[in-house]
């Protein structure tokens, strides 16, 4: 009987469908949490949002383990080369878990200060605290279950962990509803109860992934494989991890930037602000989801060397994110004032906010190809480029823009929003000329690994 992982039959849609469906869960988590807190206030939302975009960012950390293995596994897997793939897996998994206990740690005793920086007014930065104490403190079962749930996905399991993700995103809303209204004889505690909620549903899916990994999988991990170490392993994984990792920190550090300079525009302009974005999640979603799903089957073409094949394959997905896109972003501007309703009742932030979704034509192209090619570059192994071009255009062109579009020139969230726009056709425009140049095919690990070798002989 083979001691090899199960791997699903990959094609395109069959695997991105389910992580389609599984980002939009994840999304609907913060949406839910966002609308059931509207009940309460504007206030609460905001609070909530801040609090978010530090636990995001915290998040984004994780991916470098996370990110890495599975590019590693993907291509180890279109290769063939199975010896490996229970080794790199077991220690993703435990440096995950190391580096997640430390992030939950710094949150926790650092919350004053993180939240400092969004100058927030008493009631809110109490509220905003109390979120991040324990949804930060939980992040622990967040940095393992991403690090599985890649894994698994890169194996072709992806219905699974759609399946996974709604258990969790019912668990979460039923928490929230118990918490936020008091039902069946709960306290009603507001923002404590749906970061009790949160954290809670997390621990149980990270449960659930495990068991996905173990019985469905079928790649068992022994004690000793999570602690045998090698410098060459460890060096693919981080090869590919932490330049698409700091990427991910940079935009979130970006974004962090931006929401303290819409504070100084008031909690209303904040409150707007997080309601449009979570409505054009459902757009995003689409591009991450491709994004995704491409990395993992381009991932197994270039370790099959399959080049030509992962080159169309890449400009079919850029292709087809972009229509599907804008056909969302026509429906969601539609119903631009029923849903922005769905969160509130305040007739300003109704009106900029449909501003700011119609302006979501503009937006989604340009983030369609950020999204889809800088994943699959990361797929590639050309996770540099990427790193390199994002950060730089984040820190040296997109964040002084949104000040002097919002703040310095008085455009207000108008302003900030055509600098968004700006900063995703540009960093969408550098990653799609890279996958046109062919450059990342010298990137492939496994190549590198097959060169390595002829020298040694």
């Amino acid at each position: 009987m083979s001691n090899n992982p199960d791997i699903k039959k990959l094609s395109i849609i069959a695997i991105t469908w389910p992580i389609f469906i599984e980002s939009l869960l994840h999304m609907s988590l913060r949406t839910a949490d966002t609308f059931m807190l509207s009940q309460v206030s504007d206030e609460a939302v905001a609070a909530v949002g801040v609090s978010n975009q530090l636990i995001m960012f915290m998040f984004f950390l994780f991916q470098f383990i996370s990110t890495g293995a599975a590019v590693v596994v993907a291509q180890y897997l279109g290769a063939k080369k199975y010896d490996e793939i229970k080794l790199l897996t077991g220690n993703a998994i435990l440096l995950n878990f190391f580096f997640g206990i430390l992030v939950a740690s710094v949150i926790m005793i650092f919350s004053r200060q993180l939240l400092g920086f969004f100058s927030l007014e008493p009631e809110l930065f109490q509220q905003a605290r109390t979120f991040l104490l324990i949804v930060g403190g939980a992040l622990v079962f967040q940095a393992v279950s991403v690090t599985i749930s890649a894994i698994i996905q890169t194996h072709g399991y992806t219905k699974e962990t759609m399946l996974v993700t709604l258990g969790m995103n019912v668990l979460n809303i039923t928490g929230n509803y118990l918490f936020i209204f008091g039902a069946f004889g709960f306290p009603q505690w507001g923002v404590p109860g749906v970061a009790i909620s949160t954290a809670v549903s997390q621990f149980l899916a990270l449960i659930a992934y495990g068991l996905v990994l173990y019985y469905r999988v079928k790649l068992r991990i022994e004690w000793k494989e999570y602690f045998t170490w090698q410098k060459e392993r460890l060096m693919k994984i981080l090869r590919i991890g932490v330049p698409s990792s700091l990427s991910m920190v940079s935009y979130s550090s970006s974004q962090i930037v931006t929401t303290g300079f819409i504070t100084l525009l008031g909690t209303q302009m904040l409150a707007t602000r997080i309601y449009s974005l979570n409505i054009l999640f459902l757009v995003m979603i689409l591009g991450i989801s491709l994004g995704r799903g491409s990395q993992i089957v381009i991932g197994h073409l270039i370790g099959a060397g399959k080049m030509d094949e992962a080159y169309k394959q890449g400009l079919r997905s850029g292709r087809w994110s972009i229509i599907v896109a804008l056909g969302i972003t026509a429906i969601v501007t539609t119903f631009s004032k029923p849903l922005l309703g769905l969160f509130t009742n305040d007739p300003e932030i109704i009106s900029m906010g449909v501003i700011l979704l119609l302006l979501g034509f503009l937006l989604e192209p340009g983030r369609c190809l950020n999204l889809v090619y800088g994943g699959i570059l990361n797929g590639a192994g050309d996770a540099r480029f990427v790193m390199i071009e994002s950060i730089a255009v984040m820190w040296l062109f997109s964040v002084p823009l949104y000040y002097l579009l919002g703040i310095h020139l008085g455009y207000g969230l108008i302003g900030i929003w055509i600098a968004f726009i700006a900063d995703e056709w540009v960093r969408g425009l550098f990653v799609y000329f890279r996958w046109r140049s062919k450059a990342w095919e010298k990137k492939a690990l496994v190549k590198h690994e097959r060169t390595e070798v002829e020298q040694t002989a």
